[in-house]
């Protein structure tokens, strides 16, 4: 039972075990839920997600199951309405309801006339007050004003409502998109994922309630009350921003600046500068203002080893720009972009390389692959899932990312 939607979940990567499909299927015969779609949805979801970063890709999968299960309408309606639908009809049926669909000629009449319209209709419809389709004062169809006649099943497998009431179906709404760790980033998402760099350090007076250390002296002093002072952790680790402008980086504008907002937020300690395709012999500050710019020796001798080094950029361009000198487009670099790399990359053990561009596309661009060669295999995609890992490459190096 439902292991088809099971092994659906797996082959699409998503962490459900064994047991978690077993625990389902139990809940399932216990009726802790309900029988509609919903009541599946709400189930499957509280039993096989383990993680807010898998629910927008189990949403995803779930609608594709539901899509999988929707039964075609029949070419055909029979002649006269079956009897399952008279015993419903009897039991469900208020007083009320019952008249109202005798002052339309009873359901004899409501069930010839719904045949004729699925012969004479080919096509979708929405609105109007004749065909069989969603909205409008048809007596048929789904999401309808019109309280007599039937109300058709939208094809979501749950049970059909009255009026105007149907809402979307909850799958669709993608209401934990921004949790999926495969998406580019907002600026909420990017200071929970930068937050995993924080070096946090007790420094300076000791202004702080050191609760462990209370309770430990007070215990030795025979009850009597001994309380310890400590001082108060602050993130102490130095962060230098490298932020590739301009050319094929202006489609990344928008989540180039979630991120520059975010560790302006996260950290205390930080530097940032632009330069664009690769890095040269200067840097600078002020993007409207590039002439006004900072000699690359003055940067790598103004901060020294302790400092994160981030680039962000596609690195994508032309190989010339990297290995050649005056390969620039912008001017004749007397040295080659990848002797100003391997300066950064002497002076700086702790460096990784964020890319916007999605991690499948970097094996077709030759400069890409020369910058992720460069880097030593620490060129991160700038996801949930890329950022958190290139936080835990720059506090251990030997850590790299695989597409």
């Amino acid at each position: 039972m439902f292991l088809d939607f099971f092994l659906l979940l797996r082959q699409h990567a998503l962490p459900v075990t064994l047991p978690e499909y077993l625990t389902l299927l139990a809940a399932l015969r216990s009726d802790v839920g309900g029988t509609s779609i919903d009541d599946f949805y709400f189930l499957s979801k509280t039993a096989l997600v383990k993680h807010e970063q898998h629910l927008d890709l189990f949403d995803r999968l779930f609608g594709e199951y539901v899509a999988r299960k929707q039964s075609p309408l029949p070419d055909s309606l029979p002649t006269v309405p079956p009897d399952w639908l008279r015993d419903a009809l009897d039991a469900q049926l208020t007083d009320e309801e019952r008249a109202s669909m005798q002052d339309s000629g009873g359901l004899d009449a409501l069930w010839q006339r719904l045949r004729e319209l699925l012969d004479e209709q080919n096509g979708r419809h929405e609105g109007g007050s004749k065909w069989i389709g969603t909205g409008g004062t048809s007596p048929f169809g789904a999401n309808g004003a019109n309280e007599q006649g039937f109300k058709m099943n939208p094809g979501d497998g749950s049970p059909p409502e009255r009026g105007n009431r149907t809402a979307a179906k909850i799958w669709e709404q993608r209401a934990y998109k921004n949790l999926d760790d495969s998406i580019e980033l907002n600026t909420r998402n990017l200071k929970m994922a930068l937050r995993r760099l924080r070096i946090l350090t007790r420094e300076g007076i000791e202004d702080e309630l050191d609760i462990d250390g209370t309770i430990d002296g007070t215990s030795r002093n025979a009850g009597y009350l001994d309380i310890k002072m400590q001082p108060s952790r602050k993130n102490r680790v130095k962060v230098l921003i490298l932020f590739d402008v301009g050319g094929s980086m202006d489609e990344h504008i928008e989540l180039c600046s979630h991120l520059f907002s975010a560790a302006r937020y996260q950290f205390k300690h930080l530097e940032f500068m632009y330069f664009h395709n690769c890095v040269y012999e200067t840097l600078w500050r002020d993007n409207s203002r590039r002439k006004e710019r900072i000699p690359t020796w003055e940067v790598l001798h103004k901060y020294n080893k302790d400092y994160k080094v981030i680039f962000v950029g596609d690195a994508a361009m032309s190989p010339y720009e990297i290995t050649t000198p005056k390969g620039s487009v912008e001017h004749f670099n007397e040295e080659a972009g990848i002797v100003w790399l391997n300066r950064f990359k002497a002076q700086y053990p702790h460096l990784v390389w964020l890319n916007p561009n999605v991690a499948a596309y970097w094996t077709y661009t030759q400069s890409t692959k020369l910058i992720r060669e460069w880097s030593g295999d620490r060129m991160f995609p700038l996801t949930l899932h890329g950022l958190e890992q290139a936080m835990k490459c720059l506090k251990n190096p030997k850590i790299t990312f695989v597409p």
